[in-house]
């Protein structure tokens, strides 16, 4: 067998010195795109073809069942047969069957269960039942992640118990005391169990641990810099007896942290393995050298990390642009417009196309964007935006305050959120409802058609009802971002998504995203107030979210996170939203080793792109229905910023305002018939200042006469409020628009017309 040639071009000389590797440890610090998966199966190949191992001998751990059945391909391709024997999976599947083979030993049977998500959490809810922990001031699932970050980081329920500090903790302690024995009894076992279970056993069982180390004559681990405790745990007892133990990764590209990943383990191989090869593999076979040249920039400004510089193999490629928007939206706007440019010249076919954000809340402009432009995309590893949990609860609030004969808003608005009224209830409510002939919001009010309730119960429907009634009121005066900010206040809703633990606080995310969409009804209706837009607004989220799904092979635009974009690549790359406290995340600015993996996400952002990278940020952004400025991320130092082509868009610069303070280089392409491209044109370069949002606001008196874009001439007949809350009620002139509320600082209004 000739590796070399049956394996492609040959291997460089980096990566030929980690195939040839043979006895004792190694680490591979394999660079974005450097071929790391070609040089662990080659190097597999090899042991096997050579006799230094049989297939049996051989342990490969990887992190997705997808890696695994490719690694298993490559290795039969190389060696002309199936390495039948060989030990190639998931950690958790290699978990499994070390836990079958001993079973007894875990107080389980070789017929064990695996339980899935739905499956413990219903073990949590029957804990937190007998323990009285009530699950509205602890959402179950934060209950269950609390317990998996701990059998993931190996704290026994001791110990978490002798650490439990805060509220939650204190709360989750005496479920995770009797946590095994639930699972033991039923004779199931977690999927964080299938890490916590054969750690322990290979710990306190000193045969079965010879066992397998004898076994295993050489382990090879991939993508080692996203291991957690116990995944490291296992390996190095699996490895102890021949200490043939090779790991390849990225320490650069260690970004999950966040689920209990720990960059040290990779950080410190050496230490943990003195005699440690360490292999560099810096040649990258998928960016342009001005890429890679920006990767390098970025990522050197980390401290914690062994060091490496990638170097192209390809030549040419075009510059990477930074370019400026006035606000999120127009920076989604110029985003689709230039890829449209891009298919329209036969650049680039939508399917060569991904934009990357930090947030899944970011997908809601470029969703709008690319529906009005009646462009394809796909969401990979979300839901679209107005298919989420949250953002269908908040509609639903919406439609039952527009429209309150509303049934189905009415049933999931009342169980959102929980306010202890039952499907029970409910169904008693819509019979009695059904016989009288009146909504169920009605029946509420009707102590008659209630009679079979609880006291609690009926006072529990009677504040729901008050709640609505107060809401519509409300409705009838506020623009729909500020009464979506009242429903999240008065309902609780946003404690109950912060109850929910991480996973909440990332929905939250999307409803402060869903009223900053709100805001833009507002002012795309003139800065109208009341009903009205409210209806707009519910049409225009229901169109939307009526989208028809892309079948598998449609030429679409990809749109994720840069999370889930890890491994992937493409032709031409947008990252959007540099903006300070976005990207990098504000929760990361006062820790140096979050911002430092925040940097790591950049950097895995950036090498995602083959030939064409863009990178945009928004001059302001909307919070919570409020237009803030923004400022540049951080992550584009002076040294980064040397590497980039600067443009402005067009709406940036038609507001004449100064908008930075480093130059901004203006494209000539962005003219009037759109962007053909963002070259810039030094000759056209001038200085920028930041906008300043903290003008003052404009104030109008009683009786001014003014005029408005779309509704024509009329006169201030009240004013309420102040500052970005001023409201004016204005008697136009044209009979048919008549008495109109409008929030003076999206209204546009002109003074002086008679």
């Amino acid at each position: 067998m000739t590796l070399t040639s049956s394996a492609g071009p040959a291997l460089n000389p980096a990566q030929r010195e980690a195939v040839d590797h043979t006895e004792g440890p190694l680490l591979v610090l394999a660079g974005a795109g450097s071929g790391k998966t070609r040089v662990l199966t080659a190097r597999i190949a090899r042991l096997i073809h050579e006799g230094h191992a049989r297939p049996g001998e051989v342990l490969a751990v990887t992190f997705t069942n997808k890696a695994a059945g490719e690694m298993r391909e490559r290795i039969a391709h190389l060696l002309g047969q199936e390495p039948a024997g060989m030990w190639i999976g998931t950690f958790h599947a290699i978990g499994a069957r070390l836990l079958r083979a001993h079973a007894e030993l875990v107080g389980r049977t070789p017929s064990f269960t695996i339980y899935d998500e739905d499956d413990t959490l219903a073990v949590v809810k029957r804990l937190m039942e007998r323990h009285r922990v009530s699950p509205k001031t602890w959402a179950p699932r934060a209950v269950a992640d609390a317990i998996s970050d701990a059998r993931n980081a190996l704290v026994t329920p001791e110990e978490f118990a002798s650490l439990a500090l805060t509220p939650l903790a204190k709360a989750v302690a005496p479920i995770y005391a009797e946590w095994d024995a639930a699972f033991r009894a039923a004779n199931a076992v977690t999927f964080d169990d299938l890490l916590w279970l054969p750690v322990q056993l290979l710990t306190q069982h000193e045969a079965v641990r010879e066992k397998w180390s004898r076994r295993f004559r050489f382990v090879l681990v991939d993508e080692y810099q996203d291991t957690n405790r116990a995944q490291y745990e296992l390996i190095r007892l699996v490895a102890a007896g021949h200490r043939n133990v090779a790991v390849v990764g990225d320490d650069d590209q260690a970004i999950y942290g966040w689920r209990g990943a720990d960059v040290r383990n990779i950080l410190e191989f050496s230490k943990d393995w003195p005699d440690a090869q360490v292999v560099r593999l810096e040649e990258n076979y998928r960016s342009s050298p001005p890429i890679l040249a920006l990767a390098n920039a970025v990522i050197s400004e980390n401290a914690g990390r062994m060091g490496k510089t990638l170097r192209a193999t390809r030549p040419g490629g075009d510059p990477v642009t930074l370019l400026a928007a006035l606000d999120d939206r127009d920076e989604a706007d110029a985003i689709v417009d230039d890829i449209l440019a891009r298919r329209n010249r036969g650049d680039a076919a939508l399917g060569d196309v991904a934009i990357l954000y930090r947030t899944n809340a970011q997908s809601r402009p470029f969703e709008e964007a690319m529906r009005r432009r009646v462009v394809p995309y796909r969401l990979v590893g979300a839901v679209r935006f107005y298919d989420r949990r949250e953002v269908r609860d908040l509609i639903a609030w919406l439609r039952l305050v527009a429209n309150p004969a509303d049934e189905e808003a009415f049933r999931r608005a009342i169980g959102v959120p929980r306010r202890g009224i039952g499907d029970t209830t409910v169904e008693l409510l819509a019979a009695g409802a059904r016989e009288a002939g009146i909504t169920l919001l009605d029946a509420t009010r009707r102590d008659d058609l209630l009679s079979g309730a609880r006291a609690a119960t009926r006072e529990a429907l009677t504040a729901f009802a008050e709640l609505v009634d107060r809401l519509r009121d409300l409705a009838t005066d506020a623009s729909v971002d500020h009464l979506l900010t009242r429903i999240v206040d008065l309902t609780g809703y946003g404690e109950a998504l912060r109850a929910e633990g991480p996973e909440g606080l990332d929905r939250l995310d999307n409803v402060a995203e869903m009223i900053r969409g709100a805001a833009e009804t507002v002012i795309d209706d003139g800065g109208e107030v009341g009903l009205r837009p409210l209806d707009h607004f519910l049409q225009r989220a229901t169109l939307v979210a009526g989208l028809d799904q892309l079948g598998p092979d449609a030429d679409a635009v990809t749109m994720m996170t840069l999370h889930t974009a890890k491994g992937l690549e493409f032709p031409v790359v947008y990252v959007a939203g540099l903006e300070q406290g976005l990207f990098p995340l504000s929760r990361s600015l006062d820790d140096p080793d979050a911002l430092e993996e925040e940097r790591r996400l950049f950097y895995v952002g950036i090498t995602r792109a083959e030939r064409t990278l863009h990178l945009s940020w928004a001059r302001s952004r909307r919070r919570n229905g409020e237009l803030m400025p923004s400022v540049l991320s951080s992550f584009i130092t002076p040294t980064a910023e040397k590497l980039l082509t600067q443009a402005a868009t067009i709406r940036l610069r038609a507001t004449g305002r100064v908008i930075g303070v480093r130059p901004v280089r203006e494209p000539s392409a962005w003219d009037d018939d759109g962007p053909r491209t963002w070259r810039a044109n030094p000759a056209r370069e001038r200085p920028v200042e930041i906008e300043d949002m903290s003008q003052d606001l404009p104030s109008f008196a009683k009786g001014e006469r003014v005029r408005h874009k779309t509704f024509g001439s009329g006169t201030i007949a009240e004013c309420s409020g102040a500052g970005r809350d001023l409201k004016v009620t204005v008697d136009f002139d044209d009979e048919a628009v008549g008495r109109k509320r409008l929030v003076a600082a999206f209204a546009a209004l002109e003074r002086g017309f008679d």
